[in-house]
């Protein structure tokens, strides 16, 4: 007959596994079936497995006592998945790690089955009860006599009585042959005046809080006769007379004989905070304390103080475990020099055997007999050390340590005691790591977000590298260096520098200069780079002594308070990743550290994903550099190489191209030569802008210049330039253009020629500020083939000005507006008196100020003017 149920349903994860195992452990505990809780552990342990990781559902585990047995029933969510119950009996490799569920349960059970329905799987195995004498709660195997547990032939058990102020009213005699104190010496005064609490250090309680819990059981002191604290191990339960008075009855023995008290099953017991909270004490606060710290780093810390106080230490230190479990990082320590240990990292398997890993319990008696063995305690001064693993679901995390000064300070039962507490902190040290894992993930994913886009937003070599190095500091290091290779056959040269103080650049500046450059390999990963360091503390060295006069006096010397502050700058862990884009080695990123701090792993990730993303900024800044520099040459060849010197005729020039980087566009100009006493002049239009319209723009100057020194007339010259621009085909534009030749004459005027073929009228300001055309309209060149034009004759006297100007200008805009000719002739109708240079910076004024954004179309503008005569003197 059921005589009591209990069921739990677990989650299709991992840790699902553990809880599993402490839900059955803890009801049969509580049912006082204590003889069968290890093995019904085990089979659950592997029954659980099978159902969330292979069957991969949630499991339902169900616990039925039975007047002498006990039936435990774990059912998953996948009948289909049959188990091979031919393997049961097949042989298993000693060290393979899986394949023992079956196994196990039949060399566990007393019965066990397999029941299936049409949505569940039930797996179940029943464990017989032994035979118990009437009255028994629970109950340990036999045992042989060496294995038994050692007490004197007289054990003393001390019963003390205390009121519910903690006020000793009753003291036994073994109390008194115990701790030397009689009786009528010690009632009426609190035990807190004889209790030294804790002995172990770390539980979440003082002696006050213990004697108003309904139970307590654990460790602590009293001080004997002599003032000595003697350890002893103790039972608290908290009774109520016939009164109602409440008092608690303690029983005390000395602690190596905790045997006699202890519960074999449960150890220490789970007690309540208060009648106010109800809430059982978690065994891990018991070690860390309450409440517990939030962030990892302050749980680690915690941990290697309380560690290194339990078993009364002078150092401790803890270590996690990378992902891959091949090395451990240090990430706490107390009691060694922790800022040079820090994220230092050690192989899990050191050497051979047991005490050459960190995945079993290791002492050490004494490490001067065996040099090397622990090289994270080189050069401490440390001689004893104990080493746990802390694991989580067979799977190393991490390792933490105890270390003493004088040799042969632990044994193998602080091992088990210090295993005990690292076991109890394990999930917690885990939960806290991936939390931590979790929120530089996001951080890293944010900083790299952040820094493309930066990077992105620029293609200018300089602005890159700079860009570069502030992402680095100080998020990821104290110092950051970049070096640039130009080409293969290049050296790697220093191209930036930055230390999060700026007073420290120059000093980095001057050591890095002073040194050969890493070398550029492009393999992938940080590197470490120890000639900073190094060359920073010796020159350091050499500073302090040439301060005392005991160096070279000949050489220039660096004082001593510089050298030492670019010492301790760079004076810690120095990394180089390359900079690899498009299969080359383009230049190193160097980062550091101040002095005696290391690098974090995740922070070396972070950073060589940041050097891929900067590396191919870099390259594409350099790129754009080269691509720039070409074509701004190029461009730079399509326009004049000057403005000629007319004798007679003042000649000014605005020029601007419309589009970012160009320096040549659709509109173009030119001045030049033809012959003696006569020069030509030309300003048109490409439609369009850009490159293409800059191809036909260096077609139509150079041929215009060929064409008139082979003594064409004007209209004969644009007609062979209209064929010439018909013969490009499909990247043939048509041109407006106005093309004119001028003869200055001796008396002071100037005749000129022009023919405008389809591109804005010049304009004739006179003397007296008369604005007229200077040519009629006539067709653009580029679109028909027969084409026949004509050619105008004027004539600029003394004082006159030509202007001739693009559609860029006339056609300015703001909304609806447009300045066009009318304007164009408003805003030159007030400069008569100017020069040819300050016309043009007129109009160009006027053409800027008529509309707030920036010009989108190129802009030409050509003035010519013939100066007033001298007067005499």
């Amino acid at each position: 007959m059921i005589t009591a149920r209990a069921a739990a349903t677990f989650e299709p994860v991992g840790r699902s596994v553990a809880t599993a195992r402490a839900f059955v452990r803890d009801t049969l505990q509580g049912w006082g079936f204590s003889e069968v809780v290890d093995d019904a552990v085990v089979l659950t342990s592997e029954l659980v497995t099978n159902a969330v990781v292979h069957a991969g559902t949630a499991a339902d585990v169900q616990c039925l006592r039975f007047e002498s047995a006990v039936r435990i029933e774990v059912s998953d969510r996948y009948p289909e998945r049959e188990l091979p119950l031919h393997d049961a009996k097949k042989q298993i490799h000693p060290d393979h790690e899986g394949g023992r569920g079956l196994l196990l349960c039949s060399a566990l059970a007393s019965r066990w089955g397999v029941e299936y329905t049409a949505a569940n799987k039930h797996v179940w195995f029943r464990l017989d009860l032994p035979q118990r004498p009437a009255g028994t709660r629970s109950a340990g195997p036999a045992l042989p006599v060496q294995a038994l547990p050692l007490a004197d032939e007289r054990v003393r058990v001390a019963v003390v009585q205390v009121d519910r102020g903690g006020i000793i009213t009753r003291w036994n005699q073994d109390a008194a042959e115990l701790f030397g104190h009689p009786g009528d010496q010690v009632t009426g005064k609190p035990l807190g005046d004889f209790a030294a609490w804790p002995q172990t250090p770390g539980t979440g309680h003082g002696i006050a809080e213990a004697l108003r819990l309904s139970r307590w059981e654990g460790s602590y002191g009293v001080r004997d006769a002599d003032g000595r604290i003697l350890p002893v191990y103790g039972t608290h339960l908290r009774v109520r007379n016939t009164s109602g008075e409440p008092s608690t009855v303690c029983l005390l023995v000395r602690e190596d004989e905790r045997a006699v008290l202890q519960n074999p099953g449960r150890g220490m017991v789970a007690v309540e905070r208060g009648a106010e909270r109800g809430k059982a004490v978690d065994p891990f606060e018991s070690f860390i304390g309450s409440p517990a710290p939030d962030d990892l780093d302050g749980l680690l810390q915690r941990t290697v103080e309380r560690a290194r106080d339990m078993l009364d230490g002078d150092a401790a230190y803890l270590l996690l475990a990378t992902d891959d479990e091949t090395e451990l990082e240090v990430r706490a320590s107390t009691g060694l020099p922790s800022a040079r240990q820090r994220f230092a990292r050690v192989p899990v398997e050191a050497g051979t055997g047991r005490y050459g890993s960190a995945r079993m319990p290791a002492v050490h008696e004494d490490l001067t007999a065996v040099p090397g063995a622990v090289p994270l305690l080189a050069g401490t001064g440390m001689r004893s050390v104990v080493t746990v693993p802390l694991k989580v679901e067979g799977r190393l995390t991490g390792s933490l340590g105890v270390a003493a000064e004088s040799p042969g300070r632990y044994t193998n039962e602080e091992a088990l005691r210090l295993q005990f507490a690292a076991d109890r902190i394990a999930l917690a040290v885990e939960s806290a790591r991936l939390t931590e894992l979790e929120r530089l993930r996001r951080g890293s994913l944010s900083f790299l977000v952040e820094a493309s886009d930066l990077l992105a937003g620029t293609l200018e070599r300089d602005q890159t590298l700079a860009l570069m190095a502030q992402m680095t500091v100080p998020t990821l290091a104290n110092w950051c260096a970049v070096y640039t290779i130009a080409d293969q056959a290049s050296e790697p040269e220093l191209a930036f520098v930055l230390h999060e103080d700026e007073d420290r650049i120059d000093g980095i500046k001057a050591l890095l200069s002073r040194l050969a450059p890493p070398d550029p390999d492009p393999t992938p990963g940080a590197r470490a780079w120890t000639a900073p360091s190094d060359a920073a503390h010796s020159s350091a060295l050499r500073a302090s002594l040439r301060s005392l006069g005991l160096g070279d006096a000949g050489r220039p010397a660096t004082g001593p308070g510089t050298a030492l502050a670019t010492a301790a700058a760079v004076g810690g862990e120095t990394v180089v990743l390359p900079l690899v884009a498009r299969n080359r080695v383009i230049g190193m990123l160097t980062l550091g550290k101040s002095a005696d701090e290391r690098f974090r792993q995740e922070i070396l990730e972070l950073a060589e994903d940041l050097s891929r993303r900067a590396a191919l900024a870099l390259d594409n800044a350099r790129l754009y550099s080269e691509r720039t520099a070409i074509s701004q040459s190029l461009q730079r060849s399509l326009l004049p190489p000057g403005l000629p010197v007319i004798p007679g005729v003042e000649v000014e020039v605005v020029y601007r191209a419309a589009g970012e980087g160009n320096e040549v566009g659709g509109d173009f100009y030119d001045v030049f030569p033809i012959r003696d006493g006569c020069w030509g002049f030309a300003i048109g239009d490409v439609c369009g802008t850009g490159p293409e319209a800059a191809a036909v723009t260096g077609l139509a100057r150079h041929a215009l210049r060929l064409l008139a020194r082979e003594g064409f007339s004007g209209p004969s010259v644009l007609e062979r330039l209209n064929a010439a621009i018909l013969d490009e085909g499909a990247r043939s534009r048509f041109l407006t253009l106005l093309y004119g030749e001028m003869w200055p004459q001796n008396d002071g005027s100037a005749v000129l020629k022009v023919v405008c073929a389809g591109h804005p009228l010049p304009l004739r300001l006179r003397q007296s500020g008369v604005v007229e055309p200077a040519a009629e309209p006539q067709p653009l060149l580029g679109v028909i083939e027969d084409l026949e034009l004509v050619e105008q004759t004027v004539t600029l006297d003394p004082g006159d000005v030509l202007l001739c100007v693009t559609d860029g200008v006339t056609e300015r805009r703001e909304g609806t507006r447009m300045l066009g000719d009318d304007g164009l002739a408003d805003v030159l109708a007030t400069c008569t008196g100017l020069t040819a240079g300050a016309v043009a910076a007129r109009i160009q004024r006027a053409v800027e100020r008529f509309a707030s954004d920036a010009p989108s179309d190129d802009m030409a503008i050509l003035t010519m003017r013939v100066p007033e005569p001298e007067l005499p003197a």
